[in-house]
Parts: structure tokens; sequence; C-alpha cells
């Protein structure tokens, strides 16, 4: 994967998210759900969306006269990504640091602390690899 599918910029990712909820999608339902969070124009998802694609962070199909968009991208590699630039340049690579800054930002529910507990004794017994 070359670097600009590495890491996707704020805007792309709010497309991305959209995709990999619902894909394929039109740029139209694309542009409704971002819309319905900020004020967005239509010509500004649209640009974008052409961006991504010329990118290859997207691909398209046509469908009568629109195009289903789909992301060339995994959530879960995109998150990875995203934390180990997080982990490495806010918090000098310490994950201990990371996850008590984010325990003491939040609320943690009852069922995410027993989670936590969970992976935290599997850890102990070394049975987590990461």
């Amino acid at each position: 994967m070359d670097n600009k599918k590495d890491k996707p910029s704020e805007g792309e990712l709010e497309i991305l998210q959209v995709l990999w909820e619902r894909e394929p999608v039109t740029v139209k339902d694309i542009h409704a759900e971002i819309a319905s969070k900020k004020n967005v124009g239509y010509t500004t998802t649209l640009k974008q969306i052409q961006r991504m694609f010329d990118k290859g962070l997207v691909s398209r199909k046509k469908d009568g006269k629109s195009h289903l968009y789909t992301s060339n991208i995994k959530l879960h590699e995109t998150q990875n990504t995203l934390f180990d630039k997080l982990l490495n340049t806010a918090f000098k690579g310490s994950a201990m640091n990371l996850a008590m800054h984010a325990l003491g930002k939040s609320k943690a529910t009852p069922e995410e602390i027993k989670q936590l507990r969970e992976l935290l004794d599997k850890m102990e017994k070394g049975e987590h690899n990461g």
C-alpha cells in the first residue's frame, strides 16, 4: 500500500466511514450522510470523492446514471496506521501513556472495564499478542 493510502485526511476519513458502513454507495448518499452532521456542499463532497478515486482510495462502478463507490482500504488497516501515528507522535511510543490518557479522558462503561480486565488477564498469562 502506498503512502497516500496509509494516511487519509480528515475529510477522506469521513467519506471512508460512510463507505465502511454502507458500501457500495452513491455520492448523493455519501453527501447526505456527511451533510446531516456538518454544513458541506454537494460539489465539495463530489470533488473529494473524485480525488480519492484518483489516489486509489476508492473504486467505482457504473450503476445507471450514477456511480457506486467502495473503499479500497480496510477499516482495520486504517485504524492501525492512525493508531501508530498517534502513539508515536503524541505519546512518544508509550502505549501505557496513551491508555492512561484515554481512560482518564472518558468514562468507561462497566462492560468496557470488564473487557479491559479480561484483556489484562490474558496479557499477564501471555495469551495476548497485540
